[in-house]
Parts: C-alpha cells; structure tokens; sequence
C-alpha cells in the first residue's frame, strides 16, 4: 500500500446536472497540500465557504450522502468520493458552483477519468492508515444488514452482499481484493440504481430532478399494462419513448456488468468510508448495506481512528514513567498559575472512556491565603474545577485536532461535597465520558482522598461544548 499522501498536478473541470436537484453544475477538481483531506468549496456562495468531507458533516442520508456545515450544503457526494478514495488521493479541493456535484452517467467512471487527466503526484508527507486490528461489527434489524471490519495485514478489501428479494435483480454478491487494479476497471464504471416503484415516491420527494435512464438503471418491480404504462410516464412526465422491456431493466438498459447493481454498492460502500478521513488498512464485509447503515458503520471506524491517532499524539507526550507530566498537561490544556489544578494523569482508558488523574494539594497553593486563614480548606468549586480539567484533557483525547480546540463547560449536576480538602492531601480524579455527540459531551466523576476508591471527597455530573480555540 502507498506510503506517501498524494494530491493532483493540475486542476481538472467537468459539467453536467445533479441527480436530485437537477441544478447545473461545474466541478473543479484542485490540488490541495499535505495534511489538508477532501473538502468541497462551494464557489457559488459567498466567500466560498468549504464543507471537510467527513462524517461529522453529514447532515442526510435519505437518498445518498449530503454533507453541511453552517447551513452550506452539498448533496450526493458518495460517488466522487468514491472516485477521490479509490484513486488513492488524500488531499483535494473539491469546487462547485451549485449543491450538488454533476450525475454524469450515474457512476464514478467520469470522475476517475478526469482525475488521472490532471495527473496524480506524490507529496512528502507520510500517509495515515486507519489500521484494523480487532473485529467492528456494525448490525441493524432494519433491512437485516452487517457490516464487518476486520484484520487484514497492510491490505484492503470488500466483499458484499445485495438482496433486494426481487427477480430481475435476485442476490448477488461482489468483492474488490485490490484497489489499485481494480477499483478504475470494475468498479467505477457501475452505475447507480432504482426500482421502478421508487420513482413515483422520489419524484413526489421532490428528488431525482436531473435523473433519467442514461444515468440509473432503473429495475421493473411491478407489473404494467400498456395503457397503464402510458399513463404513469405521463403522470411522471418521462420520456413516452421509454418501455417496460423483456430483461427486467426499464427500457431493456444493457448493463455493464453481470451484478452491476452489486459493483455500484460496492462504490457507494467505499465513498461512504472516505468519510473516516482517512484510508483503511482492513477487509470489508458487508451483508443489504445502504448509506444509512453505510453511515452509522462509518461513524464507529472515524470514532477509532480518532482515538488511534490521539493515542499517537499522546504516546508523543508521555514522560518517562508512562504517563501525563505536567509539561505534558500544560501541552494539552490552555491553563496556567494559577488555575491548573492537575498535576499528572495516571491512567487512561480508551476503552471505557475514562481518565485518572492527580492533584497534590499543597499549603502553598494561593487560595488558601484567604480560604481560610485560620483554617485553610481547598474550595469545592476549586475542586469541581480540577474535576473539569482533568475531564477535559480525556475530551481532547478522543478528539483530532486537539491543540485547535477548548472544552467549555454549560452546566453542572448533582455536585456534591462530601469531605474537606486541606494541605496535604492528594487528590485523585477518576472521569468518564457518557455520550458525546457533535462537539456536545456529558461527563460524570469523582474526586478521592489518596486513591481511587478512598475517601470520596466530592461527584458530579458536567455538560461540556467543543468550541475552536481562537487563535
């Protein structure tokens, strides 16, 4: 597999219509530096605003992937990046000059062609897997779906599996065991595809505006007669020259390959998983996906490889003896004297999302000065304060870009102080998040007298928001 990023020479353009909005559109494929990822620029609006394409920023799933940001959007991205992933590019400025990137034929082929035209060029910096290394299971009742990560030493592949209980389409299966040498020939040429009975639905969504037979095979699941065939091309004002065909696809359509609709999905799975941000070292199995599943799947692999890369980033920061010294907090947390109440992070647990950290509570610590001075006691909102802090260095853990990042806390619950803090004492945190969901994260802890588990001293629960740290 590659070990360097790659972008393009030179920008590349090509034209057409959106599949749902029907809208023109221009898109300029652009290089972009090391480090950068896939992000669309909508050129259309003002100051240009980008969306990164991953899948923090996908606000749809109804029918393809749209991404957001801000009230921007970009619908049904899935196919160019599947185009951008399967050519092996990392870093790439996506424009476009309306919402939604050009149907073309209603497969990736157009894109790939136009992305080896403007030429494909190393960088220098190295390439970021996501390396699998235990099974993620991915599994929904809804439709009876799977989807499997697992092993696969320095490699990627995908098998898959489509039934639709549909005779003309039937079950079919697919695998791509080497990107580099199939993805261009036996994939990308496979088109997108409905079924008959959709088309009344999408149409009534306000959908597939710019859709039509030269870009979906579209798969007869009803039976017509010819009068009642007439009527419903009038009703949904499709081309009267259109017929229901003897092969089971809507005007007898040829299709490119055997299981093309199998191939397609394959396309789909991987423009999906361009999402994490970045390339998988792993095999792929998937039973009925969809991009709703394709989706929630996407969000467990970008969940760890997170968690993978702040492990390296942490791993760069550890002392000695294995854990968080104070040079290392102060690296990670933007307080400073006299407002960092954590001294040293002894433990933490990726697993169960939770953290352990200490604070020696010294008589020289300024507030006892006036807290009090004929009998010094730390201060509780001193000490859910610590708690906070310690909480807030596991939020930059399982997030990327933790040094562009603050963790604001909105509110706090069942606070409860249950023995004094004095000089002397060592105060020890034990932290655990309990759900985080786009950049809004709620965290529960403790605070012991000597170690976990000893005299509790204060509890609580924290609301915590995300927010871009200001340069």
């Amino acid at each position: 597999m590659l070990i360097k990023q790659r972008t393009i020479k030179h920008a590349v353009t090509l034209s057409g219509i959106g599949l749902h909005t029907g809208n023109k559109s221009k898109m300029t494929f652009k290089p972009a530096p090391e480090n950068h990822g896939v992000k669309f620029k909508r050129i259309d609006l003002e100051n240009s605003p980008e969306i990164p394409a991953d899948i923090d920023h996908v606000i749809d799933i109804s029918r393809g992937t749209t991404i957001g940001k801000n009230g921007v959007e970009v619908h049904t991205v899935e196919h160019v990046l599947s185009a951008i992933m399967g050519c092996e590019i990392d870093n790439i400025v996506v424009e476009l000059d309306a919402n939604e990137p050009p149907v073309m034929d209603g497969s990736a082929k157009d894109y790939v062609h136009t992305l080896h035209k403007a030429g494909i060029v190393e960088q220098e910096a190295d390439r970021d897997y996501l390396v699998i290394e235990d099974t993620v299971h991915y599994h929904s009742d809804d439709g009876h779906v799977d989807i499997v990560a697992l092993p696969l030493k320095n490699d990627f592949r995908i098998s898959l599996m489509i039934d639709f209980q549909n005779p003309a389409l039937g079950v079919q299966h697919s695998g791509l065991f080497n990107l580099q040498e199939e993805f261009e020939k036996e994939f990308a040429p496979a088109r997108t595809f409905c079924f008959l009975k959709e088309i009344e639905m999408l149409v009534d969504s306000n959908l597939i505006k710019g859709g039509s037979i030269d870009n979906a095979v579209v798969i007869v699941d009803r039976e017509f007669t010819d009068a009642e065939f007439t009527d419903y091309k009038k009703k949904l004002k499709l081309d009267p020259k259109i017929t229901i065909g003897n092969t089971g696809i809507l005007n007898d359509t040829h299709l490119r390959f055997k299981n093309e609709p199998a191939r397609h999905k394959v396309l789909d799975l991987i423009g999906d998983l361009a999402l994490i941000g970045a390339p998988i070292k792993g095999q792929i199995l998937a039973a009925r996906p969809g991009h709703k599943a394709n989706v929630e799947f996407t969000k467990m692999l970008r969940k760890l490889y997170l968690q993978k890369k702040n492990v390296k980033k942490f791993q760069m920061l550890k002392s000695s003896n294995g854990v968080l010294d104070i040079e290392a907090i102060m690296k990670i947390l933007p307080h400073r004297y006299p407002f960092l109440l954590v001294d040293r992070i002894l433990e933490i647990d990726i697993e169960r999302n939770v953290i352990i950290g200490l604070k020696n509570v010294t008589f020289n610590e300024p507030f006892f000065v006036g807290h009090f001075p004929v009998k010094p006691i730390m201060p509780g909102v001193l000490i859910v304060e610590a708690m906070a802090q310690c909480g807030g260095i596991l939020l930059m853990h399982t997030m990327d870009d933790i040094d562009k990042k603050l963790a604001f806390f909105t509110s706090m619950d069942n606070v409860k102080f249950k023995k004094q803090v004095v000089p002397g004492d060592q105060l020890v945190f034990e932290m655990e998040v309990v759900s985080f969901r786009r950049g809004f994260c709620k965290l529960k802890g403790k605070a012991y007298k000597g170690y976990v588990g000893g005299e509790l001293a204060a509890e609580g629960e924290f609301s915590v928001v995300l927010v871009d740290r200001q340069s």
